[in-house]
């Protein structure tokens, strides 16, 4: 099994160490195409308007400067030498990515764009009890469960437009609870804000940032079966549409829009 791996902290990242220890567990054939620098929050965004610069560290690792979508395109299309990947890994996360979290998630966007590119792709990250400048996190968790998690899925499989997104929770390594098959949920806090400085210019400037302040989400949720020690496998897909209000609109929504008729001209008149 061929395997790409990528993440949204950056090439020297803990996680990508981390995945790649799992990784090299299932196989020994990993490419690794990660961004020079970290691009939490990135989301599926490209580079469109500088050149995308790479750097070869060695034969099957790469960085690039650019979001984690550029790397797994740049891989998919040029950089992997041979046949292509049977699986793409993205992560492993520093921090929880579920909940609304997801849309801005730059793991999350790795994923995507492998499964785009038609790979089975899993997004992979590890809650954590805070961030403290460059400490050494845990990744215990991830690295002690995800090697069986991940070759446990691919054995199952799963459809062709849908990407698992995979959170470990904070745990000793024995104290994991089960793996349980969740739902998106959603925050009732808001935990996003931007707080206002000032420089040594007196100019001011916004750091954005989170507030530590856990919700009370749903029982079959991410974030529920975290907060109680649980693996979350949640698939996701891209379709957005809201089936529910497509329905309602069609049955009073329809034929030509509304201000527009008057405006058309009246064919033989």
């Amino acid at each position: 099994m061929r395997i790409l791996l990528t993440n949204d902290d950056g090439i020297h990242a803990q996680g990508l160490a981390a995945l790649e220890t799992m990784a090299r567990s299932l196989t020994d054939d990993v490419w690794i195409c990660a961004p020079e620098a970290e691009q939490s929050g990135a989301s599926r965004s490209l580079t469109l308007a500088e050149p995308l610069r790479v750097r070869r560290l060695d034969d099957r690792r790469f960085s690039v400067r650019g979001t984690p979508t550029d790397c797994v395109m740049l891989a998919m299309q040029d950089l992997v030498e041979g046949a292509r990947p049977d699986l793409v890994l993205s992560g492993v996360n520093r921090g929880l990515n579920a909940a609304e979290d997801v849309t801005m998630s730059g793991t999350v966007a790795g994923a995507i764009e492998g499964m785009a590119l038609g790979v089975p792709s899993i997004a992979l990250s590890q809650m954590m009890s805070g961030y403290h400048g460059d400490r050494r996190e845990d990744f215990g968790p991830a690295e002690n469960f995800g090697p069986g998690l991940i070759a446990r899925l691919v054995s199952l499989g799963w459809p062709s437009d849908v990407i698992l997104n995979v959170n470990f929770p904070i745990a000793t390594r024995d104290a994991v609870g089960h793996v349980e098959v969740t739902r998106q949920g959603f925050r009732d806090v808001r935990t996003r804000y931007a707080e206002q400085r000032t420089d040594l210019r007196g100019r001011d400037y916004y750091w954005l940032g989170y507030r530590n302040e856990p919700s009370r989400p749903a029982e079959g949720t991410d974030l529920r079966a975290a907060y109680e020690g649980r693996i979350s496998v949640t698939p996701l897909h891209i379709d957005l549409t809201h089936m529910e209000t497509v329905h309602a609109l069609r049955a009073r929504l329809g034929g030509v829009a509304p201000g527009l008729k008057a405006a058309m001209p009246q064919v033989g008149k």
